[in-house]
């Protein structure tokens, strides 16, 4: 396995609890990937960096949290946005659905974008509309396929409640990380792979581990890098070049704030998420039902991409600059810490997750196939259903080692 987010973990238990031998290959000093748990003094609850909710049905997330005797928290659904300076109610995916509900009737692809200016519809919807674009798919309006928005949005789930692991991601990936050692499987972190060699029933991967040289070989690989740095290299797959043109990899940076005191509770009580429009983080969140002095500030698409690379100091101002703008002056005076995670900046993931482009639908099924019954595909990306989350990452892993099994 290349890589041990939630894919490689997966992946790897899958085969060592069948008795196979399973090396998991990671380049960071942690499990993960683009979920990452951390705690912050002060805070009881986990404070998450990357993946926070299980959305959607996610059978297979929430197997393993049983498995793993970890439970789960329901989040509050409730939203304000700012409307000329005051904070109304709002149902941010209702407004989005209604925009998706007439891509129906499309007769070729096109740009998110240029399917709504075609429409008549208020500009509010529209604006919520373009804001879940950018910010729940990471995705650019300009450049993002209306079909494949308007596939994830027709599903049923989108808008229900989406719980968090109460313990955090971290807690369950660690936990498949110590059960894949406990099954006689080999997890080696600080090993960045460069190069990867193959033909029909052999791989050879080579790269460094903790500054030194090293070579595996094996029977199988399964590569479940994130879908920017396939397209960034260094490794490259020749017959993958068709599939990864089509798909993009959304830039998202988190910024996860302490405060002295929860002062938003005051104005909005019961609140969970804000949206301003205008704002360099348009959506900010509680962790509700869990009472904490802790917001999230969230920016996807266009506006995480125009600060991405930023200074941490020039991010937490524009999260605090976001927050102001729902809440008036005075937060900066109460912020007490600041966790900062810029994912496209992230040299071992290039961006949060992935999105199809404009002509692109197939092309996760297109990455996701094997090569030769040698080389096996496995991450978010390579998933048509629940694409972007956890647990098509989760999926993908048990797929692609079942595909090498057999």
């Amino acid at each position: 396995m290349i890589g041990a987010g939630a894919a490689g973990l997966a992946a790897a238990d899958e085969l060592a609890r069948r008795g196979r031998h399973a090396l998991v290959l990671e380049a960071r000093e942690r499990v993960g990937g683009r979920c990452w748990t951390r705690r912050m003094p002060g805070l009881e609850i986990p404070v998450e960096l990357g993946a926070e909710f299980v959305h959607g049905e996610a059978k297979v997330t929430h197997a393993l949290l049983k498995k793993a005797g970890l439970s789960v928290v329901d989040s509050v659904r409730e939203q304000r946005f700012l409307d000329h300076g005051r904070l109304r109610s709002i149902d941010g995916f209702m407004e989005a659905r209604r925009a998706a509900r007439l891509a129906a009737d499309l007769d070729r692809d096109v740009s998110f974008a240029a399917f709504l200016a075609r429409l008549r519809l208020p500009a509010r919807t529209k604006d919520f509309a373009r804001m879940m674009v950018e910010g729940f798919d990471a995705a650019d309006p300009w450049r993002v396929s209306t079909r494949s928005i308007a596939e994830e949005w027709s599903g049923g789930e989108l808008g229900d409640s989406q719980p968090r692991p109460q313990r955090g991601y971290g807690a369950l990936l660690g936990w498949l990380a110590n059960a894949i050692v406990a099954n006689g499987g080999e997890l080696r972190l600080g090993a960045l792979v460069s190069n990867v060699r193959w033909k029909p029933g052999a791989v050879m991967v080579s790269g460094k581990f903790l500054g030194e040289r090293f070579t595996a070989r094996a029977k199988h690989a399964i590569v479940t890098l994130p879908l920017g740095v396939l397209q960034a290299g260094p490794l490259r797959f020749p017959e993958k070049r068709a599939a990864l043109r089509k798909l993009a990899s959304g830039p998202v940076i988190r910024v996860a704030m302490r405060f002295h005191r929860p002062f938003w509770e005051k104005r909005a009580p019961g609140v969970a998420f804000f949206h301003s429009s205008a704002a360099p983080f348009p959506t900010c969140w509680t962790p509700l039902p869990m009472r904490a002095p802790l917001l999230t500030a969230w920016a996807g698409g266009p506006k995480a991409a125009r600060l991405t690379g930023s200074p941490v100091r020039k991010l937490v101002d524009a999260a605090l600059t976001s927050v102001e703008s729902l809440f008036g002056n005075g937060p900066r005076a109460l912020l007490a810490a600041a966790y900062v995670q810029d994912w496209m900046h992230d040299p071992y993931s290039r961006g949060a997750y992935s999105y199809v482009l404009v002509g692109g639908m197939g092309a996760r099924e297109e990455l996701a196939a094997p090569l030769a019954g040698t080389v096996f595909f496995a991450g978010e990306a390579t998933e048509s259903e629940e694409a972007g989350t956890v647990a098509a990452a989760l999926r993908s892993g048990v797929r692609a080692a079942r595909e090498a099994l057999g």
